[in-house]
């Protein structure tokens, strides 16, 4: 048997070996298409990008027609350059620029010259384009927006780099992908299939029909077309909601994890990023690094909570036997908790419960139901890990897994976390209190927000949130279809949703009410800390609400957070009621609230950002840039003096 096995080997391997290539050489041509390459073209047809509708089946992205400028550089020959340049409205040096480009791609392949020209462009390069070898004109589709609003959701297509064709050979030059939102996410279904054709090309360059009749050649398949989960007039209307203030608004429906509503201010119009334009205003708002329109807060704002978070801490003390309905506790208003540490609260006081606690926003009986969770362990460590827990079966602290390419985990702190701080131990329940009210170090996204709402509107499950309702001719992920169930046991839910409601009947959002519409909700504020220039400034506090509706059955849960907007009564939590009624009535009755929204403005608040900035970067004055200022100031006023005796008025001078 050894005898007979290595010469078996051999043969085995020798046949396979020339069997193989047998098969490349006489049977597979697609090496002969490589090899004879310079006699052979290849031209792509680029299909259409798939429509992306909203869940009522309104058309929102299309797309139009546009035309590029390809080149191959080994056969630009001969041209006149300066009626070239002019047609196109380019300079030489910009000419010059594109075809070295060209060539570092490659000489012999086509490579993007000038992208995107509209119909005109086109029609006055078509007529001339037979004076200029080595060019011509390829068809693709630009996105064609429906819509002024969701820039945030949609994303944008932009040409391919260098980078991206390394990766994806799919890719060449001159070639659309998706970036950010939708577009990216979804690049693969979006985009189709390109169709190739070879063509054949005489000794004098000159194209002589398709190659081999065809048999290589592939047709387009046209992308997949998309039904997202967000309505879009409830997009509309929050943005609008939003104008001259900054923040984000995240809506879903909890029975199915659907995003409603992904608005993030401010914003910008989707149609700026189609066409030459393209890049340009991109630039612009990229570089607007205060403001950030392409930041999406909604998915990317890290935030403390604030009360909304005192929710999570009557859940967990209730499940872990700390506290129940009738629990009470004392505040001051307010509560010690150490040696001169006092933390403030704003409820009447009193001796305090559960519902009256939740909807009073009572600091002192979550600070006390948080200290209990801890200190009913042995060890803090062991307490603050269990009471994390049960915020990550909540989702918290972790990318939430939906169906967009950006986002942040937000902080939930456990044990490891504060033995970094307190390497020799020494930490306890009172030492990171602030963590009870949604402050410390806890840290929240307005979807993870949303999230929290919905999950509690379910008493107790979330589906994973998602932007996909419909993809034409597939299933979605069933990832988006799979129920996460939370640690709490469903029926200390209930107390809490009692409380929520109280909010609105006799709490701190009991003017914000609808007729008609039982609401559950929670008003926040949190403090604001800013970064300017390496130093921490703190400014205006957050405004934040979060809430869902009906109380039975709901469909819809939703967090808004207006920045520097102070009381979550004034600002977040106007906006979410006005969010609810107009998703769930089609119409709004509280036009006192609306008036209010639509017409509020908070930029003087964010100018304070600017000044800050301005401030810190102030160069501080020398002592004789002061006295020259003194001196400067002095002869000013003997003139006043002077003309104000002779009766003379100082000229005005309009710049």
């Amino acid at each position: 048997m050894r005898k007979t096995l290595l010469p078996t080997i051999i043969i085995v391997t020798s046949i396979i070996l020339l069997a193989r290539l047998f098969y490349l050489q006489i049977i597979d041509d697609t090496l002969k298409i490589k090899s004879e390459n310079n006699a052979i073209k290849i031209k792509y047809d680029f299909p259409e990008r798939g429509y992306i509708y909203d869940r009522n089946g309104k058309l929102l992205v299309a797309n139009q027609p546009s035309y590029d400028i390809m080149v191959v550089p080994n056969e630009v020959k001969e041209i006149d350059t300066l009626e070239f340049c002019r047609i196109l409205q380019i300079t030489k040096p910009e000419f010059l620029e594109k075809i070295a480009k060209a060539k570092v791609y490659s000489p012999r392949l086509p490579s993007l010259f000038l992208p995107q020209l509209n119909k005109m462009e086109f029609a006055g390069f078509q007529e001339k384009i037979r004076k200029y070898n080595g060019f011509y004109i390829q068809k693709r589709a630009l996105r064609e927006y429906q819509t002024k609003n969701g820039a945030n959701v949609f994303g944008f297509i932009t040409q391919v780099n260098d980078n991206i064709i390394a990766k994806k050979p799919y890719y060449k030059s001159g070639d659309l992908i998706g970036m950010q939102g939708v577009e990216e996410a979804y690049e693969e279904i979006l985009r189709g299939v390109k169709g190739v054709r070879y063509i054949l090309k005489d000794k004098h360059n000159k194209e002589i029909g398709s190659y081999k009749e065809g048999k290589f050649d592939t047709i387009a398949k046209q992308g997949s077309d998309l039904t997202l989960s967000i309505d879009g007039e409830l997009q509309k209307y929050g943005e609008e909601l939003m104008i001259n203030k900054r923040g984000g608004i995240v809506a879903i429906e909890p029975s199915t994890g659907e995003i409603l509503a992904l608005v993030t201010a401010p914003t910008y119009d989707p149609a700026l990023l189609v066409g030459r334009q393209r890049s340009k205003n991109y630039t612009k708002l990229y570089n607007d690094s205060i403001a950030k329109p392409l930041y999406d807060r909604g998915l990317l704002g890290e935030f403390p909570p604030g009360s909304p978070f005192k929710i999570l801490t009557g859940l967990i003390g209730l499940q872990e036997g700390v506290i129940n309905e009738e629990t009470s506790f004392s505040c001051g208003p307010g509560f010690y908790y150490g040696r001169g540490a006092f933390m403030k609260c704003h409820c009447p006081g009193g001796h305090i419960k559960l519902n009256f606690g939740i909807y009073k926003s009572c600091n002192t009986y979550f600070a006390n139901t948080y200290k209990r969770t801890i200190e009913k362990y042995k060890k803090p460590k062991d307490g603050v890990n269990a009471w994390a827990n049960h915020l990550k079966s909540f989702g918290l602290g972790n990318f939430m897994g939906y169906d967009l390419p950006t986002g942040r985990k937000g902080h939930i702190p456990t044990s490891k976390f504060y033995e970094r701080f307190y390497p020799n131990g020494g930490w306890r329940s009172t030492t990171i209190i602030s963590n009870s009210i949604g402050q410390g170090e806890v840290s929240m996204t307005p979807i993870q927000l949303a999230n929290m709402m919905a999950t509690i509107a379910n008493r107790g499950y979330y589906y994973t949130p998602h932007i996909i309702k419909q993809i034409k001719g597939r299933k979605i992920d069933a990832k988006y279809t799979t129920k996460h169930v939370t640690t709490i046991d469903r029926k200390y839910f209930d107390p809490v949703v009692n409380g929520l409601f109280d909010v609105y009947n006799r709490g701190t959002a009991s003017g914000l009410g609808v007729v008609g519409l039982e609401i559950c909700g929670k008003t926040g504020t949190a403090e604001n800390f800013a970064k300017i220039n390496g130093k921490r400034v703190q400014l205006e506090d957050h405004s934040e609400f979060v809430a869902f509706a009906p109380r039975i059955q709901p469909k819809i849960a939703i967090a808004v957070i207006v920045e520097n907007g102070h009381y979550g009564n004034t600002w977040a939590g106007p906006i979410a009621t006005l969010m609810i009624e107009k998703y769930l009535n089609k119409k709004i009755t509280r036009k006192d609230l609306e008036k209010r929204m639509l017409e509020g403005n908070l930029n003087y608040q964010y100018r304070k950002l600017y000044q800050a900035k301005d401030s810190i970067n102030k160069p501080k004055l020398t002592k004789t840039d002061s006295v020259r200022m003194k001196l400067k100031s002095k002869k000013e006023i003997e003139e006043e003096k002077k003309n104000k005796a002779t009766g003379k008025k100082k000229d005005s001078v309009k710049k």
